[in-house]
């Protein structure tokens, strides 16, 4: 990152009402430095409501991720992959720097107490930053490209909430794989490995393994198994829908879906655009592993 970095996008979990002290010091901060802090809407009212003296621009997180340099996300992993697949789309490849208001946090890693030590590190182009692999996803009828998206963690095809078991295809490279009976279907990144991908009983894939995790959920029939195949590889989807009734949806890093009929396919591959990732200096990923979910721990 370059050591003339002049705006900083911040972005707060909707309604974080706790973070707002932090927004003022933060701005303070930046501008101490001769650093522009840029805020969306809603973060604005959050800062504005611990009285934030210091002077800053607004912007809607569509424009954030195309005209800053860098943004600082205050919140959880929903808060990060939202300014994530925005980023991508923008084509801008600005780092993000996630700092940990939620739970588990596995991508917001940075605690409360290291903020200010890693944005000194960011401005000054010190840095540690990861690339980690997006998803490109399409959802095609026949011959139209109805969606297309890239997102940070997972595709997902699930059922609805009032249909039984779904029926799926799944082909890799053009070759069928499989005929899945289950309540849905994952594919992963390896950032994704330790979100749904891991709570569906699928692995944790280190986010330097160039490859994509296909993972049934509660599959009918338990040979279906999850299975890592190369980065490189097109994985796709057809559903099969018994009924009119029967609901199907895609669901993309959780933050939006799509209905799905029987002349839809999924499509997933390796996104030609990466997620930068600015990480914690103090820990690993084995170090975060065993933070977040006890791992390996006896």
């Amino acid at each position: 990152m370059s050591p003339a970095l002049r705006r900083v996008g911040i972005v707060a979990k909707a309604r974080l009402e706790r973070a707002a002290e932090h927004l003022s010091q933060i701005a303070a901060w930046l501008e101490a430095r001769h650093v522009q802090p840029v805020f969306d809407p809603e973060t604005a009212v959050l800062a504005k409501a611990a009285g934030t003296t210091a002077r800053f621009e607004v912007l809607d997180k569509d424009r954030m991720a195309a005209e800053v340099v860098m943004v600082l996300v205050l919140g959880g992993d929903g808060t990060l992959l939202g300014m994530a697949g925005r980023i991508a789309q923008a084509g801008s490849g600005i780092p993000i720097l996630g700092v940990n208001f939620g739970s588990l946090g596995f991508l917001t890693e940075v605690t409360l107490p290291e903020i200010f030590s890693s944005l000194e590190l960011a401005l000054a182009g010190e840095a540690r930053i990861d690339e980690r692999m997006m998803l490109h996803v399409m959802v095609e009828r026949e011959a139209e490209r109805v969606v297309d998206r890239i997102v940070l963690n997972d595709v997902v095809v699930t059922q609805g909430a009032l249909s039984r078991i779904i029926d799926l295809s799944v082909t890799v490279d053009g070759e069928f794989m499989m005929r899945v009976k289950a309540d849905g279907l994952i594919i992963a990144s390896p950032t994704g490995s330790t979100a749904y991908n891991l709570s569906a009983g699928g692995p944790i894939v280190h986010p330097q393994v160039d490859g994509l995790t296909i993972t049934p959920i509660a599959p009918h029939t338990l040979t279906n198994r999850p299975v890592v195949v190369p980065g490189a590889s097109e994985i796709r989807i057809r559903p099969f829908l018994q009924s009119e009734q029967d609901e199907i949806f895609a669901t993309f890093d959780g933050q939006s879906l799509y209905p799905l009929k029987n002349e839809h396919n999924v499509v997933v591959s390796r996104a030609d655009r990466r997620l930068r990732l600015i990480r914690a200096t103090s820990r690993g990923y084995f170090q975060v592993l065993r933070e977040k979910l006890k791992w390996g721990e006896v």
